[in-house]
C-alpha cells in the first residue's frame, strides 16, 4: 500500500507547500490559467488533482489617490453609515413597536456616519505625516503554471490542445 501524494488528497494540507508534479502549461495571466482549468473541468478531467502555481510573486501597491481631510471624512462617514445601517436594520427586526422605527433607523445611520467621520479624521490627523495617500496592496505573479501528477500530464495536455 502506498501513501497518496500531496496532490491526491482532497483536503488542503495543514502547512502550506508547493504542489509537486509536472507542468502542463504556463500562462502569463491568472485569468488564462483559470480558463484552462475550466476547460479541463468541462472535459471531465479530475481537476482536484491539478494546481495553479504562481511564480516570481511580487507585492504591488497601487496608489488610488491622495488623502485629504475631506476625503478621509467622507470615507469615514460612509463606512460609519454602513455600520449604522446594519444597526438600524437590527433595531428594525427586533423592535416590537413599529411606529417610530423610521426615526430610529435614520438616527442610527446618522450617528454611525458621525462617529465614522470623527474616527476617520482623528486617525488621519494622528498619522498625517506618515502616509498621505490611499492604496491597494496586491500579490502578483509573473507567470502561472498548471501542475498535475505525471500520470495525468498527457491527458491534460491533450484536452487543452484539442480545446484550443
Amino acid at each position: 500500500m502506498s501513501t497518496p501524494g500531496p496532490m491526491r488528497s482532497s483536503r488542503v494540507p495543514l502547512m502550506p507547500e508547493i504542489p509537486r508534479g509536472e507542468i502542463v502549461s504556463t500562462y502569463d495571466r491568472y485569468e488564462d490559467a483559470r480558463h484552462a482549468v475550466d476547460l479541463l473541468a468541462r472535459a471531465g478531467f479530475p481537476v482536484q488533482r491539478i494546481s495553479i502555481v504562481g511564480n516570481d510573486v511580487r507585492s504591488v501597491e497601487r496608489v488610488t489617490g491622495r488623502l485629504t481631510y475631506g476625503r478621509v471624512a467622507l470615507m469615514g462617514a460612509l463606512s460609519g453609515a454602513y455600520l449604522g445601517l446594519f444597526l438600524g436594520l437590527l433595531l428594525f427586526i427586533f423592535q416590537p413597536d413599529n411606529t417610530a422605527i423610521l426615526g430610529v433607523f435614520v438616527a442610527a445611520v446618522a450617528i454611525g456616519a458621525g462617529f465614522g467621520m470623527l474616527f476617520g479624521v482623528l486617525s488621519y490627523a494622528m498619522n498625517r505625516n506618515r502616509r498621505d495617500f490611499s492604496s491597494i496592496m496586491q500579490m502578483v505573479a509573473s507567470r502561472y503554471d498548471l501542475v498535475t501528477e505525471p500520470e495525468l500530464l498527457h491527458e491534460a495536455r491533450r484536452v487543452l490542445t484539442s480545446a484550443a
